[in-house]
């Protein structure tokens, strides 16, 4: 049976198929095959199930604020902000460019939107100062990882979708987690900027960066009322993102004046787009989730997998090492969808807390994100920078190195995820 589904949803993607096809074929013909006396009804009960739950309101929400904010003046003044305090010193712009991330990502939750918003102004200020095409593109494709970990991270909503778990919890969670990847990346870029002499930018005076912070004050308080809205109780995951679309008017048509009102349809129809492929893969995935939970696949693999009695640990590195490989060849969201029902009873079984479960599958998808062969922000910084598969790839390896070597971190000390909880 396993091997099957397996069968047909390899033979449909090497014809080409969008993974959405193989991910609802599969099943059903496993289905017809082994459960020919089972109502197919059931399957579309399945697919509508997949996106009735409440929390899934804030995934069109929150991408509806992100495209608002990359369409608007809000990347620059962040990176303005932040190259104004550190971009003088050896490795500065390198710096920036990873806090500029890790802030946008505090208000996208997106890995791609960051790439396109943060990386499209922040490599031409690499490549003046000195770095070459590979390491900046690399750097700016990483760093965007940590848009994955920090709220409002849209994998961490698939995956309390999916697994039923406290979506803000997830969100706190993940705070520390990419605060110590941005970290991590700081230290590694200052390093290589001492190694290879990379020349140091113009020193700027207290007044413009006390004119740069002005500017910055507000793009800044978009993640500040998001998180500190979630941690203080006073509005839910959902509610937060409804907010944020409500903020991110107020600063771009209202304040900014960057976006005119009659530009907010054609944005929304953009958000339409991305919302639907991401619904309609949620649907397919909940079908797909019901048929191998019907079937006792999981069972299957985590019994052949992990045996009889794992320990929490070792039922946490195979879950990373399955979503790190996962994810390099297929989207996050289809890999969160597929394989967290596989795993997640059997982590529960092993008492690996839900929420650092979520930190770990999230970290991996991040990790995957940016990992040849088929990371989708390899495809998305080609697209966007129109340089070669071979050339974006080309100086991502040290800092995989270091996703790995943080996601270790993750696996063997839970507190890293839970100490704000």
């Amino acid at each position: 049976m396993l091997a099957t589904m397996l069968t047909i949803m390899v033979i449909l993607l090497l014809l080409n198929f969008p993974m959405l096809v193989p991910l609802m074929v599969a099943p059903l013909i496993v289905l017809f095959i082994y459960f020919p006396n089972l109502d197919p009804v059931i399957m579309m009960q399945q697919f509508s199930t997949g996106i009735e739950a409440y929390v899934l309101l804030a995934v069109p929400l929150f991408i509806f604020a992100a495209d608002i904010m990359t369409t608007g003046k809000t990347s620059n003044r962040l990176l303005d902000f932040i190259g104004s305090f550190i971009g003088h010193i050896r490795g500065g712009y390198a710096v920036t460019t990873a806090a500029a991330c890790t802030l946008f990502g505090a208000i996208s939750g997106s890995t791609q939107a960051t790439v396109v918003a943060i990386g499209t102004p922040m490599r031409e200020r690499l490549l003046k100062i000195g770095y070459k095409d590979p390491t900046a593109i690399a750097l700016i494709i990483n760093s965007s990882d940590v848009a994955l970990l920090v709220p409002p991270s849209i994998g961490m909503i698939m995956y309390g979708l999916v697994s039923g778990t406290s979506v803000g919890d997830l969100f706190i969670a993940g705070i520390i987690p990419g605060i110590i990847v941005f970290l991590a990346f700081t230290i590694y870029s200052v390093t290589y900027a001492i190694v290879k002499d990379i020349p140091l930018a113009n020193k700027t005076t207290w007044k413009e960066r006390l004119h740069m912070t002005k500017r910055a004050l507000l793009p800044i308080g978009f993640p500040v009322i998001v998180i500190g809205g979630i941690y203080s109780g006073l509005f839910s995951p959902t509610e937060a993102a409804g907010v944020s679309v409500l903020y991110a008017f107020i600063l771009e048509v209202l304040i900014y004046r960057s976006i005119h009102i009659k530009r907010l349809p054609s944005i929304a129809r953009s958000t339409g787009i991305v919302t639907s492929a991401v619904f309609v893969l949620v649907a397919g995935g909940q079908a797909f989730t019901w048929v191998i939970s019907f079937a006792r696949i999981p069972q299957m693999i985590t019994d052949a997998v992990l045996g009889p009695d794992p320990s929490a640990i070792f039922v946490l590195l195979m879950v990373s090492l399955f979503f790190f490989v996962g994810c390099m060849f297929v989207d996050p969201i289809v890999v969160i969808l597929v394989l967290t029902p596989i795993f997640y009873p059997a982590a529960m079984g092993a008492g690996v807390d839900p929420i650092h479960l979520g930190v770990v599958i999230t970290f991996q998808a991040a990790l995957g994100s940016a990992t040849p062969p088929f990371g989708v922000d390899i495809f998305t910084a080609s697209a966007v920078f129109n340089k070669p598969y071979l050339e974006v790839i080309k100086g991502t390896p040290p800092y995989i190195a270091i996703m790995i070597a943080v996601a270790f971190l993750l696996i063997y000390f839970e507190e890293l995820s839970l100490m704000l909880l």
